[in-house]
């Protein structure tokens, strides 16, 4: 495993600027996932670390050798890409091995790590077959597996899950957290799926319009989203927001709710009364019989092992996750609460946190 060090980096693609002044450190060994929505750079600058496109500014650094003219070939990178990219002629032996072939790869040592690999992603009873006679699952196993057996330093992913249905999509996400947990590789993973960013990240990058906006773990980011980007961009349903004024004392007043906030961890001191944005999240509103608040219910939304409950109060509507199956009537008042603990404020002009 190797890390990766991005200085500096541009990223130019038909006279447009892409990616400006990008730095970002790669521990070895981490699971990074670059997320975001699409066309905000991600997969670009996936493309760039693996030499597939060139940067017209700045370095990339793997293992702590400057690879930024480096040929793809010469980087010691796996790569797995969207679309499976298999060879419909050959086996799935054939598949996974044609790298090596092409390089040399004595035959004793291609066998060994074929065999360690397809047992590693159950592809042993598969290796005869070919592509067509495979389930998009067992496809997109052996285009991960062709990446494995070139036992990379680096291993780089672009959105590898996203043509496979729901189910498969879970399944291949645990599949592939348990195989980093196995190999310890350093992989870095691209995806605009909040979800697998969340489930398989030890840190995530945030983008937008190919700027960095937020890195940190998966928790972090979720419970102290930096700018209002990010806090609206995470989470499902997304993030509650409701403008209003805080006061001296940081009493938060709008024409829906008035609540103390002096509680809150401000990143500079409060003391001038000014307009803010409130955060909450959809689990932080609680739908209860000792609510402080009132709202009619608009919509119920029944997700298995829980509900989302849309509330009208007064000109907002707000959202809320309900952890039971407690039935609900559209246009039913409510009463209901908000944990505080974990609210977020921003700045209306900078949409920066507070």
């Amino acid at each position: 495993m190797a890390n990766v060090r991005l200085q500096n980096l541009g990223i130019t693609l038909g006279g447009n600027q892409i990616i400006s002044d990008l730095n970002l450190s790669v521990e070895a060994g981490e699971f990074l996932v670059l997320l975001g929505p699409s066309g905000c750079g991600k997969s670009t600058l996936l493309h760039a670390i693996a030499g597939l496109i060139d940067v017209s500014a700045g370095s990339v650094e793997i293992a702590g050798q400057d690879m930024t003219w480096a040929d793809p070939s010469e980087r010691q990178i796996g790569m797995v890409f969207q679309s499976y990219a298999l060879y419909p002629t050959m086996t799935v032996e054939k598949n996974m091995s044609f790298g090596l072939r092409i390089n040399g790869t004595p035959k004793a040592e291609i066998a060994r790590r074929i065999e360690k690999v397809a047992e590693m992603l159950h592809l042993t009873p598969l290796l005869q077959r070919k592509p067509a006679a495979l389930s998009g699952g067992q496809r997109q196993r052996v285009a991960i597996g062709r990446a494995l057996v070139r036992e990379a330093e680096v291993f780089l992913f672009d959105e590898p899950l996203s043509n496979l249905d729901a189910k498969l999509r879970s399944t291949l996400r645990r599949e592939l957290k348990l195989l980093h947990q196995q190999l310890q590789s350093t992989m870095i993973y691209v995806t605009h799926d909040q979800v697998e960013a969340m489930t398989l990240a030890t840190r995530i990058v945030v983008m937008q319009a190919g700027k960095i906006q937020q890195i940190g773990t998966p928790e972090c980011v979720y419970e102290r989203p930096v700018n209002l980007f990010v806090a609206g961009f995470l989470g499902a349903p997304a993030m509650n927001f409701i403008r209003g004024e805080l006061d001296a004392q940081a009493r938060f007043i709008s024409n829906t709710l008035s609540m103390d906030l002096s509680t809150y961890a401000f990143a500079t001191p409060w003391s001038t009364p000014a307009e803010v944005i409130l955060g909450i999240r959809p689990e932080q509103i609680q739908i209860r019989e000792d609510g402080q608040f009132v709202g009619a219910v608009m919509l119920v939304e029944p997700m298995g092992n829980h509900q989302v409950v849309w509330l009208q109060a007064g000109v907002q509507t707000i959202s809320s996750i309900v952890n039971d199956q407690r039935p609900f009537e559209i246009g039913q008042t409510v009463l209901y609460s908000i944990d505080t603990r974990k609210i977020s404020l921003f700045n209306p002009q900078s949409e920066q946190r507070l």
